[in-house]
């Protein structure tokens, strides 16, 4: 999660891009056609209210670059991810008022009505030491953050939905996982004291079931952003809680059985209900072939049989339309064994993703990473915008 430094804002007009092209079938588009996308943002500062201060003016750099990006592929429901938490959601309505809803260049404003900047565990303090290194600091939040509110995710929306009536999962405690994969040290002995499992949070940031209503059609928007599997030891504590926040994700898709233990912020229990439409969003952290993934963990959902295999594994994995050399050398010398137009990253994973259910019909679908040669390229730069690329989906009801 790096910090993403400005860079000068070119003001020229840009011609179009070739890299939003999608992959498309034949099926022609109707009123119940929607497009959705997931984006790490990388909207986040070094400390509380900071982002508030620099967005305001109206003259981010980053956000004026991000704005560009966003208007470029037009979702009609956006996730944004790494994108700082404030209760009143001050940022987010800054960031559409004076950049998404202005022009970018030759690109046209875009609005979004409805929006919430959802609560998040990173930077919440616990007051216990979680990472056992004698002293309370960021590793001790039930999400790392230097601050309440660093790296959290919103929610962008043409169509309408109530926030209040949200599932959230946000303090569901990874002890009550059956079968849980809480680490253990060298010598057998959990790695975690039973302390800190009384009160230890599975979701590093949230999960969340959000309904939007699309044109009469309630449709399940499925948010997480798990932890990366790495900054840890042999136990793989990171690992493993990110294997297990997906597999939160598997089982409420899965419903019944495998989502009896589950219980909400609000002491709901249970998982989704059977045909269900619904989109699974976010950065996960996990790579299906490449990575530090512990036990496949992305497997769990784009495996899972209640997910769109074209989406998930076939013919509309979202992919580059262009590839340049630099990332094939890149990928030879890393040894990344994953095809290089599926990465969805600057450091060679794919690891943000859009599943949508069975009963949607995939339209196209795309990564928004133009080459260097492109009109569009400045915005890919390493501080123009994010390290992570726009993943897009059209769906058809």
């Amino acid at each position: 999660m790096k910090r993403i430094y400005s860079i000068v804002f070119s003001l020229l007009l840009l011609v179009g891009c070739s890299s939003t092209q999608e992959k498309s079938s034949s099926a022609s588009n109707s009123k119940m056609d929607i497009k959705v996308a997931t984006y790490n943002s990388s909207l986040y500062r070094k400390a509380k209210g900071e982002l508030f201060k620099s967005l305001n003016n109206g003259w981010d750099i980053q956000a004026l670059n991000l704005a560009k990006v966003i208007q470029e592929v037009r979702p009609d429901v956006l996730i944004l991810q790494e994108f700082d938490y404030e209760e009143g959601g001050e940022s987010l309505d800054v960031f559409v008022d004076k950049y998404l809803n202005k022009d970018q260049g030759d690109t046209e404003a875009i609005n979004y009505k409805y929006r919430w900047s959802v609560p998040t565990n990173t930077g919440y303090a616990t007051g216990v030491d979680l990472d056992g290194d004698g002293k309370l600091g960021a590793g001790d939040c039930f999400g790392f953050g230097q601050y309440e509110g660093q790296y959290g995710f919103a929610i962008l929306s043409k169509f309408p939905f109530d926030q209040s009536q949200a599932k959230t999962f946000q303090k569901f405690l990874w002890k009550d996982m059956p079968n849980a994969n809480l680490p253990v040290k060298e010598d057998g002995q959990s790695y975690y004291s039973d302390e800190a499992l009384e009160i230890f949070r599975l979701s590093s940031k949230n999960h969340i079931d959000l309904t939007v209503d699309v044109n009469g059609t309630s449709v399940h928007l499925l948010v997480a952003h798990p932890t990366p599997p790495v900054f840890d030891g042999e136990e793989d504590r990171n690992g493993k809680r990110n294997h297990d926040e997906i597999r939160l994700l598997a089982d409420y898709i899965s419903g019944g059985e495998k989502a009896v233990y589950l219980y909400d912020d609000k002491g709901e229990k249970g998982g989704l209900k059977p045909n269900s439409h619904f989109i699974v969003f976010g950065d996960m952290n996990a790579d299906p072939i490449d990575g530090d993934s512990f036990n496949s963990a992305i497997h769990q959902l784009t495996k899972h049989s209640e997910i769109n295999n074209e989406a998930s594994e076939g013919k509309f994995v979202p992919q580059r339309t262009e590839v340049d050399s630099i990332s094939y050398a890149l990928a030879k010398k890393y040894k990344k064994k994953g095809d290089v137009k599926f990465q969805t990253s600057e450091f060679g994973l794919r690891i943000d993703y859009v599943l949508p259910s069975n009963n949607f019909e995939v339209k196209g679908s795309g990564i928004f990473w133009p080459s260097a040669s492109d009109s569009l390229g400045y915005l890919m730069e390493r501080d123009a915008s994010s390290d992570h690329r726009m993943v897009w989906m059209e769906l058809g009801l």
